[in-house]
């Protein structure tokens, strides 16, 4: 089958006689019985035509068990002598043989009424084959007026056509409907098989635009089918075939006319076809369905539900044998499942499964409607799940979609169709579990439908829509700006190809209203919502009032207004809103399956407006359409979670109103519900965990709830942003989630759980370096018990590590093929997320591994802490602020509250030092153009600015501000004192972990600067910092020594990067330490400028445990691993050097600006270089809060190294170490300011000199 060659074309038809065997049938005729074996024949192999020099295989169809079919036919030249037909068994054997003379098929058989009957050769000899069929003898004369070859060419139509039934190749149907005009073009006027022919021709004109959607094959089916029945008005198929043509119209165009005069025709067949004609069945069957199609565009119910009558009566008709009982009982199904669409009446859909169900298993395995049932069938099972939200039907769904797959031929028109449904049910499966691969598999299915749909084909226009959708719904968990971008471009193509007056104009404005709506909640645009209500509003305009679907239209215009009111704050959307949702609620009947999505709508509507208005009355409202939500929305449904979160909200808008306990108490009720819910959107979730934590902090302040609360906020954080994501879209998901673990920390100080403060800030910050950190664990623990699991883990881990990395994004320039193949990489990244969590579950269930790559505990973390000094967690929240000391040696955190500081200070402090910083053009990167003043070199990359005389003195009062709430209380606590240079004692280490606004302060120069006794951190500490407390309790667990043959230092200097003003000062810095090293001793390697490669930077950057990079450094927040240093060849990105196995990696000073400068918008994801560089594997970074200057940044350099080299141990041979990098840049900076002096400009010098790391 789908051979095409061999079909006979109309040029084939003129030019020379063709034989056409039709008809054909295998039959066993010898008697059956004692000990002869059965036979099993299944394929007809014909060898001999030329088009096919390797043959071409019939399947056989077994029609008992002394007879098989062929459904297709076998067309010969007449220049062809003769041909071989093999019959095969199932086994594959060699059954029967016979060999077919052409010219005596012409000649002889064909005169006993065209039936062709030979006898076989057996390989059996107790066993007798026959082969028979029709032989349809095509002359080479002209068309004109002899009947018998009109009879021929139909015939001929009719085989086509049966095979385009079996195969849906376009070929077919073309060849065909030529069949067919031929045959009609010899019928004179008047015969009386013209209407017959009339009507064959329009039948598979019909075929065709169902295939092509080309309404000219269309108005000519109607136009023949009316003249059928002019002719013979008591044709009644050409009748049908009308009233098909009428409907399929209506379909494509929407004038209702055509589907009222479509259902007259189909309603008058079916009243005078007798009760006893064979075709009664199929004419009820199509009155049926004309009338669902009305259904479906006015929603009068008693269409639908007499389309449900008219069906039933036709499947009543045929014995449970019928060969196409298994068709009606389909349609069956499928209008049962729009009566449910409608009314919600589950019995109609549990119904429709069963009718569906019954007619998959009535179709036989080899019957080409078999994929298309299962389609429908698994379609069903994903309309109960969208009510029901039960996961074991959208299971089934997919289980049949995927099935109907397979068995669908690749060149089948209707696999777009097929693939573009089973992108829905994934879809739909996402939209409950909020599993982004669902989405990504949704997305792959429906792009490959788009690829192989024509670009004429009618269904393209829905086919885009649906990936817009699925790309629309993905943004909404991933914020990933592309996806935004991919739905809006293919919604505005649906619109674009929609003719004006097509009756699925309105739908499509609505969605692309959607989409400018969720565009608006990111973008903030007044532009995008003034256009979503514009366009939600002509959708609804345009849809008459009794349609079906003006429900969900009005709902679609109510989120639009809503939206723009809290945009604009102007009443008067809301107030449109109301009546236009109370409209919708009355049109919806009881049982409509959005109805309890009006009621939330409304619900909020009503509480947005008490919060503008004040009016108690739309409290009310408010609760009572949430309740009513409730009350309807069936258990486990996605909208569960914001049904619960509404009614919370509500009830606690009326308790702030009423201060009524028990208002209080439901409201908490509701937002833990909403929280703990298993279903639904994580982010909804996550709000109602945090409005359930926030309500139970301020109104039951000592409650043992907050824990749980606060608990159950952080673990829906870690799965916001999990590995199934790029980095970047993790951290843009987390943009306004980075403050719940410092909320959490102080509701636990408050309740004195220091313990569960420091595991809250463990867990819910940093995410994705602790992400990082995790994939790099060392696994020798689990390599000594389980070898195969341990390689397995560390496999993975590196193909995420680089799937999260690496990841490009698509655009809507791309090509279909290049989106496919992206989205390709989002699958896999995804198949390796889960399996990441499949890996972590089998580890956790081996004795000994069950907190395998968990959180830390506090007592875990407290067991592994550095005896050099303590850490110092700074939390700062609205409520309170609070430091937990972590030391050595004690066994619990140790809280020191800080009462004087608060967010306010902490951001009025970094105010302060933002705006000098800027006002000196430290935070701006430019062209050099000239000396600073006093002969100060200038920032690297950066301006110089005068500064008066009298200028005022806002960063010594940060510093002074930071020493007197935070600094100064935490070393007192501790008893740190002061150490003089005179006593010679070494001062203890402390590492700094600030959390918040504190993240942006130097605590590390925390002091009093002016006046007669100044003091400051520096007479007491040597400051480090450290993003969270695990990057310090790591490096103490896992203390390792630096391969001898590997420690050493590499410098490098990069003064003329592209595109970036020169750094000269570089040069001298990088040759001054190399001096020193090599003078030393050390091991070092200097690669100046143009004579570095990016690939040896790497290369050495593994074969020296320690770097100095002199350079330029882009910072990029947006895509934090895309932050990189500028070099003469190119530019090192963070991301690949992530990627670098830098096993003994120790310390890297990284003298370039701003490589510790963090996104205010998550200041607790520690988003800069240095942190990178720590998660890259390097102990301890150097690195600058701010831009530095030339000279000082070579004076820091220069004694930084002399300090380190200076101390080195006698028999360190060419080792470098830089265990003693913290008090080298204490050293260092300490010299710089006692050159520079305490002046507010010097301040500025050295203050961004940084330690991080151990």
């Amino acid at each position: 089958m789908g051979q095409q060659n061999s079909l006979t074309t109309d040029t084939d038809i003129r030019g020379e006689s063709q034989i056409c065997m039709t008809d054909i049938v295998v039959e066993r005729t010898d008697e059956i019985g004692g000990h002869k074996p059965s036979l099993n024949l299944t394929e007809l192999w014909v060898f001999g035509i030329p088009e096919l020099p390797e043959g071409k295989c019939f399947p056989l169809t077994n029609a008992s068990s002394t007879r098989w079919e062929v459904s297709d036919f076998i067309s010969i030249s007449s220049d062809v002598k003769g041909i071989d037909c093999i019959v095969k068994s199932k086994e594959g054997g060699d059954e029967g043989y016979l060999h077919l003379n052409v010219a005596r098929m012409i000649t002889s058989n064909i005169k006993q009424d065209n039936r062709l009957s030979e006898n076989m050769g057996v390989c059996d000899s107790g066993m007798e084959l026959t082969l028979s069929s029709e032989v349809l003898v095509m002359s080479s004369e002209e068309p004109g007026g002899d009947e018998s070859i009109a009879s021929q060419f139909s015939i001929l139509g009719d085989a086509l056509q049966t095979r385009f039934e079996n195969t849906g190749s376009l070929s077919d149907i073309d060849e065909a409907i030529t069949a067919n005009r031929n045959a009609l073009a010899l019928i004179p006027d008047g015969s009386a098989s013209q209407p017959s022919a009339l009507f064959s021709l329009g039948t598979t004109l019909s075929m065709r635009f169902d295939l092509t959607g080309d309404v000219r094959d269309n108005a000519e089916a109607i136009t023949l089918a009316r003249r059928a029945a002019e002719l013979d008005p008591n044709h009644y198929s050409a009748l049908n075939l009308l009233g098909i043509s009428l409907s399929s119209r209506f379909v494509r165009v929407g004038e209702l006319s055509d589907i009222h005069e479509a259902i007259l025709v189909l309603q008058n067949v079916v009243d005078h076809t007798p009760q006893e004609d064979s075709r009664l069945y199929s004419f009820l069957n199509t009155l049926a369905a004309s009338l669902s199609e009305r259904f479906q565009r006015t929603g009068e119910l008693s269409d639908i539900s007499e389309s449900i009558r008219v069906q039933q009566r036709a499947v009543s008709l045929i014995p449970s044998n019928h060969p196409h009982l298994h068709n009606l009982l389909k349609n069956l199904g499928g209008f049962l499942a729009l009566r449910y669409q409608r009314t919600g009446e589950l019995s109609d859909i549990s119904e429709s499964i069963v009718s569906q169900r019954k007619a998959v298993e009535l179709t036989p395995q080899d019957h080409p409607a078999l994929s298309a049932h299962l389609k429908h069938l698994g379609a069903t099972f994903g309309i109960r799940f969208s009510r029901t939200g039960d996961l074991g039907d959208i299971t089934e769904a997919i289980t049949m979609q995927q099935r109907a797959i397979e068995l669908t031929p690749h060149y089948h028109p209707d696999l777009p169709s097929r693939l573009d449904d089973l992108g829905n049910t994934f879809y739909f499966r996402f939209s409950q579990t909020g599993d982004i691969s669902e989405a990504a598999e949704a997305i792959s299915l429906k792009q490959r439908a788009i690829q192989l749909t024509p670009k004429d084909d009618a269904k393209l226009p829905m086919r885009l829509s649906n990936l817009g959708n699925v790309f629309q719904g993905r943004f909404t968990f991933t914020r990933d700006p592309s996806d935004m971008a991919e739905a809006m471009s293919l919604k505005q193509r649906v619109v674009d190809l929609t003719p004006p007056n097509h009756r699925e104009l309105p739908a499509r404005l609505s969605t692309l209203g959607n989409s400018f709506v969720i565009h608006h909640k990111s973008s903030g645009k007044l532009s995008d919502a003034d256009k979503a209500v514009s366009l939600h509003q002509r959708a609804a305009d345009l849809t008459p009032q009794d349609h079906a679907e003006l429900p969900d239209l009005l709902q679609n215009l109510a989120c639009s207004l809503i939206y723009r009111f809290q945009q604009t704050g102007n009443i008067s959307d809301l107030n449109t809103t109301v009546p236009v949702l109370r409209r919708a609620i009355e049109l919806a009947p009881p049982r409509h399956p959005h109805r309890h999505s009006f009621f939330l709508t409304l619900a909020n509507a009503f509480i947005m407006r008490f919060e503008k208005t004040g009016d108690i009355s739309d409290v009310s409202e408010s609760i009572s359409a949430a309740r009513e939500t409730l009350e309807i929305v069936p258990p486990g449904h996605v909208d569960v979670p914001s049904s619960l979160r509404t009614l919370g909200r509500g009830l606690r808008c009326r308790f702030d109103l009423t201060f009524d306990k028990e208002d209080l108490d439901a409201s908490i009720s509701q937002y833990k519900a909403a929280a703990i819910s298993t279903s639904g959107s994580l982010e909804i979730r996550l709000q109602a965990a945090q409005a359930w934590a926030s309500l139970l902090t301020h109104q039951y302040p000592q409650s043992p709830e907050i824990l749980l609360s606060f608990d159950t906020a952080l673990g829906l954080l870690a799965l916001f942003a999990g590995l199934d994501r790029t980095v970047r879209g993790r951290y843009s998901q987390l943009q306004n989630t980075s403050d719940i673990a410092l909320k959490a920390a102080a509701a636990a100080c408050s309740l004195g759980r220091e313990d569960k403060a420091l595991e809250w800030l463990e867990q819910g910050r940093c995410l994705v370096w602790s992400q990082l950190n995790n994939l790099r664990t060392p696994l020798d623990d689990l390599q000594a018990c389980d070898a195969t699991l341990a390689r397995r883990i560390s496999e993975v881990s590196s193909r995420l590590e680089v799937a999260g990395t690496s990841r490009d994004s698509s655009n809507i320039e791309m090509p279909l093929s290049q989106k496919i193949s992206i989205e390709a990489e989002a699958r896999a990244h995804m198949e390796l997320a889960r399996e990441w969590d499949d890996l972590l579950q089998t580890t956790r269930a081996i004795p000994g591994f069950e907190s395998f790559l968990k959180p830390l505990s506090c007592s875990t973390l407290m067991a592994n802490l550095p005896e050099e000094g303590p850490i110092v967690v700074i939390n700062i929240d609205k409520s309170r602020c609070d430091a937990i000391a972590l030391l050595a040696g004690l066994g619990e955190p140790l809280p020191i509250p800080l009462p004087n500081f608060s967010v306010e200070k902490a951001n009025v402090y970094r105010a302060d030092l933002k705006s000098q910083l800027q006002s000196r053009l430290l935070r701006a990167r430019g062209p050099l153009d000239g000396a600073g003043s006093g002969g100060e070199s200038l920032p690297r990359g950066m301006r110089s600015a005068e500064i008066g005389p009298h200028e005022d003195h806002p960063v010594h009062g940060v510093l002074q501000g930071l020493w007197e709430d935070v600094v100064k209380p935490i070393l007192n606590a501790l008893g740190i004192s002061k150490v003089t240079e005179a006593s010679g004692e070494t001062r203890p280490r402390i590492w700094w972990c600030p959390t918040g606004p504190s993240s942006f302060l130097p605590l590390h120069a925390a002091g009093i600067y002016r006046g007669t006794d100044p003091e400051s951190v520096l007479d007491y500490v040597v400051s480090s910092y450290t993003p969270t407390v695990t990057a310090i309790t790591d490096r103490v667990k896992n203390r390792r020594s630096i391969d001898t043959q590997v420690s050493g230092l590499f410098l490098t200097n990069q003064p003329c990067a592209p595109d970036a003003p020169p750094i000269n000062g570089t040069t001298k810095e990088v040759q001054s330490i190399f001096k020193r090293a090599e003078e030393s001793g050390v091991r070092v390697l200097k690669l100046e400028g143009g004579n570095m490669s990016i690939d040896q930077c790497l290369e050495n950057m593994q074969g020296y445990s320690s770097i100095h990079l002199a350079c330029h450094a882009a910072q990029n927040a947006a895509e934090p691993l895309q932050s990189r240093f500028l070099f003469h060849n190119g530019s090192l990105e963070l991301a690949t050097i992530l990627k670098t196995n830098l096993k003994n990696a120790d310390l890297a000073f990284l003298s370039a600006c701003q490589t510790s400068t963090g996104d205010e918008k998550i200041s607790d994801e520690a988003v800069h270089l240095a942190a990178g560089m720590l998660a890259a594997g390097y102990r301890r970074v150097v690195a600058t809060m701010w831009s530095i200057g030339d000279t000082p940044a070579q004076e820091v350099a220069t004694d930084f190294y002399d300090f380190i080299i200076a101390r080195r141990k006698g028999g360190s041979g060419t080792a470098f170490d830089g265990a003693l990098s913290a008090h080298a840049l204490h050293h260092a900076t300490q010299r710089l300011r006692g050159r520079l002096g305490d002046f507010e400009h010097s301040l500025l010098a050295w203050i961004p000199f940084v330690h991080f790391g151990y």
